[in-house]
Parts: C-alpha cells; sequence; structure tokens
C-alpha cells in the first residue's frame, strides 16, 4: 500500500485544493504518472504516485483543501480492480460489496463536488465533528469562506422545536426573484488575488503618478530594426523589453523604488529581476524575468515569450513567481487607457503601460503633430517613495523612451 500525500509546495504555501483527480478508484496508475492536480494561492501542481498499482481510495473530492504532508490518496500496489473481483459461491452478498461501495461513492462524490461550500480545513474537520451541514452555515466572510467560528455560532445556536415551522431565510436579492441567474464559485486562485489586492491597499500607503511618453522614436527604431533582430535572434522586438530596460536605469538611478519594507528597516535590493504581469485564463499572474541589467533586449524578449507561454499553459513553477523587485504590467494590450495599478505583494512600485494613442501634440509654440503617445503610470508606497522621486522616476523611462539610441547604449 503506498499513500499519495500532499507534497511540500513552498516556504508561503502550507494547503491547496484539489482541482481535479486524474484517477479515480479502480484506475490503474504507474509509478511515477500523474494521480491529481492541485490548485494553490499561486500556480497548478500536478503530484505524481509514488508506485504502480491500483487506486484503491481517493481521501478528498474536488474542491477540498488539503494540508501539505496530508494523505489524499492510496494505492494498492499489484492490487486487482474491483471491477475485476470474482465473488465466491458461500458468500455471494458479502462478495459483492466491494464491487458496489466504490460506485456509490463514486456516485455522492459526484453529486457533491457540483455545490461544494468553500471551508477552511479547522471548519470541515469541527462540522464534520459535530455533524454540520456546511452548505446551511451562515457565513459573514465576503467571498463565502465558512470559518472555524462559523460553524461554532451555527452550533451554539437554539434547537429549533419538532413541529414548528422554520425560520424563514431572507429574501433572495431583488435581481434573483424570476430573473435568470448562475451562481459561480471563485477558484482558490482568483479567490488569492482579491485577498492580496485587499490586503496590499490596507497595508500600503499607495499613491499613483502619471506621465506620457511620445513613442515616435521606439516605434521608428523597432521599424527599421526587427526583421534583422528577428533573424539575428529569432525573436521579435517588442515594446516590453525597451520598458524593462528603462525601468532597470530608472531603479539604478532611485533605488528606493527597487526596495522593500520590513519594519522600521529598508531592504534596498541591489538586483532587478522585474515581474511581468500576464493575463491567463483564471486571473493575473506575474512572473519574474531574473537579472535584467545583465541581460540585452533578445534574451529579455526571449524569457518573456517563454514565460507568457508557460503561464497561459499552467505550467508555470513556484520559483518562476517569486522573488521580483519591481513589476510592470501592460493594460495596452486589451486597450486601457489610463489606470492606476495596484502594488504586487512587498513590492513598492509598479509601473502600468497603457495603448498607443494617435494624439495631437504641440511640437513647439507655431506647430502641431499627430504622435503615437502612451500614458505612463506608477504605483507606489508612499511610506517609501516620496512624490519627487516618483516624478523623477517616470521622468527618466519617458526621457530614455523618447531617445531609445541611449538606452540601447546604457542597455
Amino acid at each position: 500500500m503506498a499513500e499519495i500525500k500532499v507534497p511540500e509546495l513552498a516556504e508561503s504555501i502550507t494547503e491547496g485544493t484539489i482541482a481535479q483527480w486524474l484517477k479515480k478508484p479502480g484506475d490503474h496508475v504507474e509509478k511515477g504518472e500523474y494521480i491529481v492536480e492541485l490548485e494553490t494561492d499561486k500556480v497548478n501542481v500536478e503530484v505524481i504516485s509514488e508506485e504502480s498499482g491500483i487506486v484503491k481510495e481517493l481521501k478528498a473530492a474536488e474542491g477540498d483543501t488539503v494540508q501539505v504532508g496530508e494523505v489524499i490518496a492510496i494505492v494498492e500496489a499489484g492490487g486487482v480492480q474491483a471491477a475485476e473481483a470474482q465473488p465466491t459461491a458461500a458468500e455471494p452478498e458479502k462478495a459483492a460489496a466491494p464491487v458496489e461501495e466504490p460506485q456509490k461513492e463514486q456516485a455522492q462524490t459526484e453529486a457533491e463536488k457540483k455545490d461544494r461550500p468553500i471551508a477552511s480545513p479547522a471548519a470541515r474537520k469541527l462540522a464534520r465533528e459535530k455533524g454540520i451541514d456546511l452548505s446551511e452555515v451562515p457565513t459573514v466572510d465576503p467571498l463565502g469562506r465558512v470559518r472555524k467560528q462559523d460553524i461554532t455560532s451555527f452550533s451554539n445556536q437554539p434547537v429549533q422545536p419538532a413541529g414548528q415551522a422554520p425560520t424563514p431565510k431572507a429574501a433572495a436579492p431583488a435581481q434573483e426573484e424570476g430573473k435568470p441567474v448562475e451562481r459561480v464559485r471563485l477558484s482558490r486562485r482568483r479567490q488569492t488575488i482579491a485577498k492580496r489586492l485587499v490586503e496590499v491597499q490596507q497595508n500600503a500607503a499607495m499613491l499613483t503618478t502619471f506621465n506620457e511618453i511620445d513613442m515616435t522614436a521606439v516605434m521608428d527604431l523597432r521599424k527599421r530594426k526587427k526583421d534583422k533582430f528577428y533573424e539575428q535572434h529569432d525573436v521579435r522586438l517588442g515594446f516590453m523589453s525597451f520598458f524593462t530596460k528603462a525601468v532597470v536605469s530608472a531603479l539604478k538611478k532611485y533605488p528606493a523604488v527597487n526596495s522593500e519594507l520590513q519594519g522600521d528597516e529598508l531592504l534596498l535590493k541591489k538586483f532587478y529581476d522585474i515581474g511581468v504581469a500576464v493575463s491567463t485564463d483564471e486571473g493575473l499572474v506575474v512572473p519574474v524575468i531574473r537579472d535584467c541589467d545583465r541581460k540585452n533586449f533578445a534574451e529579455i524578449e526571449a524569457d518573456i515569450l517563454a514565460v507568457a507561454k508557460k503561464a497561459r499553459d499552467n505550467k508555470l513553477a513556484l520559483s518562476d513567481l517569486q522573488g521580483g523587485t519591481f513589476t510592470i504590467t501592460n493594460g495596452g494590450v486589451f486597450g486601457s487607457l489610463l489606470s492606476t495599478p495596484i502594488l504586487n505583494g512587498t513590492q513598492v512600485g509598479i509601473l502600468g503601460m497603457h495603448t498607443i494613442q494617435t494624439r495631437p501634440v504641440a511640437i513647439d509654440a507655431e506647430r502641431m503633430e499627430n504622435r503615437p503617445m502612451m500614458y505612463v503610470a506608477l504605483s507606489y508606497d508612499h511610506r517609501v517613495i516620496d512624490g519627487k522621486e516618483a516624478v523623477g522616476f517616470l521622468v527618466t523611462i519617458k526621457k530614455l523612451l523618447e531617445n531609445p539610441e541611449d538606452l540601447l547604449l546604457e542597455g
């Protein structure tokens, strides 16, 4: 018999959610074959079986929250599928039971997972001990997550006397009366995104400052160099490498923007690992491009392309998401003209890029020209960075991008 346990995920991750069972009771599994997919706060992790045999039991259903080290399945080495077990003539009823039981459990699992409440592991354990149906427990959590204290409060409510009409539940919201609606449970990752964004806004003095960049010079340079660049490096020259190199130069000039506030101390980071926000079906993830100060334009473009593909294929590792010092997010790819990006984790700065829009620009007192302009936004933690530094940081990026030859020399 082999136990399938939730593996060590990362230092900051202690639990996950069963996203999908890839095997069911009675299935054969080879050693090293994937048996379950776990969804964590950051990435999905596929867990392998350490033993070849038959899946005997699944100890958690899809949607359940499980802890690191918890046993979630049993594999019987060299076992025989239940469907193949033959009853003996002497005890037909007892022999038939193993065949029917897995089918019964599987049917129950399928029915349960359709509407399984979100609950903490402690709440699930307490509910089982008290015989409480989680779906009946009210919670004040904005995400609908049932907590241990909700179970305690529910269990302390007076029991309804027999024969007495039950207390009517609160009326459904007006928009649900006679109107078609669909209730969709948030994925674990979306719950985590929501939680982290609220935490950032509660724990940081966030402020945003704006500027605009004339993209004429960068666009002309790309147009002239793109074919040769692709021939030499087998990767296309995009805007992100220009912005990444400009950000690194600005961070060197304003080191506080590349820092982290830890209590009463400021941790100034002397390396430049830039997070690049990537949109996926399950939400925004921020893989990190390492050592951007040591890489050329082609290396940065290749790295961004690689992590973006991994993100969309759900193949990012935890190491791809950890340790960033500053983040760039490009809402312009979706047509955003202006926004105020929210800080990423413990970082104190994030740069927001936006769509390039042709607008009339005053060249001098006499002339106006239509130019490709982009608004940029720097959100920053005002506890660490003053307005003067924030404005200077954006002006540095503006000057470098409006004179990209200087950026190439610095890079």
